[in-house]
């Protein structure tokens, strides 16, 4: 469930990705490899929380990934799929 500080939402690791639909391990590989931000915020535990403004990075990105890779399937001849 979101967290609510000084007026802004916040999102878990987990909840990130599950909305954005990866998983932990591949939003931690993006961010060691750049590909995504770091979350700029943590909780006391130094869990991350995201924005809302992250979180629509994230899903961006996702989405980019994803056609990328429905584009090199379509490459692949249908009788080695």
């Amino acid at each position: 469930m979101p967290v609510e500080i000084n007026g802004r939402t916040y999102y878990r690791t987990s909840e990130v990705c599950q909305i954005a639909g990866i998983s932990k391990g591949t939003l931690f590989r993006w961010i060691k490899k750049g590909i995504v931000g770091e979350a700029e915020h943590s909780d006391r535990n130094g869990w991350r929380l995201f924005t809302e403004d992250e979180l629509h990075s994230l899903t961006d990105q996702t989405r980019r990934v994803q056609k990328n890779h429905m584009a090199e399937m379509s490459k692949i001849p249908s009788i080695l799929r």
